[in-house]
């Protein structure tokens, strides 16, 4: 049971007539302050840029920080991950409600005059509380496209995607937010860094002959990433080959004689600081590979080819980018890339 992911807007901004259009599953239309936000299939409208938001899952959090606006987060939640490089010094300053799914009445404590999630599972039943429950209290909530578009959660586990997800859809969540809270253009900014970032590191980088394997959590029943969700990104962007392509699920969990039977050429391991499964570490991962009779022999394990990344990373978030740095360099020190 691995993270959270995004969503989309496209905003008419009526007397100065600025039309903004993104991807994934939502748009939006504002008049000055007031935005209306077509989002994962709801519409939500906003009525003025949030002043007291609260986010409850890291991926959204990370975005609204990196956007500077920490001075209008009122709490943050659900933690998986030391925070981003760059942002521990914003983040200090926003009271932490949990490290993990709040309850609603924790939430509701903040006095929060907007609500992000990056999952739809966050904000649905069984999580922190539906979108319903907020709204119905005049809160407008926020889940990121990147968990709605082309993604079915309606079964069992993390969900299942009928098409792979673009990093455009990452994009979208960035400008939508930086819509509801009025910061256009850092928005802006901020996607163009993160597409050099992206370029950069994919710049001459050949991996058409590498197979990997993403493992996310639990070593009893392992997590291992499907073909569509951001491992797919990551994947596709440096042109090599998911060893479970095969499954659209977002995260199924496969028994580890099967793994070894793929015996795939790069293991990257989520490397993990919560405690909810076991082998969350990078370190606990390693040990049980090394020392498991039927993994110490897979090929990946004998020549110590792993990478490490964060758990956002792993999931549908800015930190997605990261991920496909890290994997790039590690296949370069592995001398896999053509």
């Amino acid at each position: 049971m691995p993270l959270a992911r995004p969503a989309r807007a496209a905003v008419l901004l009526a007397a100065g007539s600025l039309l903004l259009t993104g991807c994934g599953d939502s748009k939006a239309t504002a008049t000055k302050a007031a935005v209306t936000l077509d989002n994962c299939g709801r519409e939500v409208r906003v009525q003025a840029a949030p002043r007291h938001a609260v986010s409850l899952n890291q991926g959204t959090t990370e975005i609204l920080l990196s956007l500077g606006l920490a001075d209008r987060l009122a709490g943050t939640a659900t933690w998986t991950d030391p925070v981003m490089k760059g942002l521990a010094k914003a983040n200090a300053k926003v009271p932490r409600i949990s490290d993990n799914n709040p309850s609603f009445e924790r939430v509701l404590d903040a006095d929060p005059d907007f609500v992000a999630a990056s999952f739809v599972s966050t904000l649905g039943k069984g999580g922190v509380a539906t979108r319903e429950q907020f709204e119905k209290l005049g809160v407008p909530t926020y889940v990121s496209p990147s968990d709605c578009a082309g993604k079915d959660n309606s079964g069992g586990g993390d969900g299942a995607r009928d098409k792979a997800l673009g990093i455009d859809t990452i994009y979208g969540e960035v400008r939508d937010l930086a819509t509801v809270f009025g910061v256009q253009e850092r928005g802006d900014k901020l996607v163009t860094s993160l597409q050099r970032r992206m370029a950069r590191a994919t710049r001459g980088v050949d991996a058409s002959d590498v197979t990997l394997l993403y493992w996310f959590a639990n070593s009893e029943s392992p997590y291992m990433a499907g073909c569509c969700g951001a491992p797919g990104i990551i994947t596709r962007a440096l042109g090599a080959k998911n060893v479970f392509d095969d499954t659209h699920e977002e995260w199924p969990q496969i028994n580890w004689e099967t793994v070894a039977e793929r015996d795939p050429d790069v293991l990257v391991i989520g490397d993990l600081t919560r405690k909810s499964q076991t082998a969350e570490s990078a370190a606990k991962k390693i040990a049980f590979l090394e020392s498991d009779p039927v993994t110490r022999n897979m090929d990946a394990v004998r020549h110590k080819r792993y990478v490490l990344l964060s758990g956002q990373a792993m999931n549908p978030t800015i930190r997605t980018v990261e991920g496909v740095e890290k994997v790039a360099a590690g296949l370069r020190e592995f001398g896999l890339v053509k």
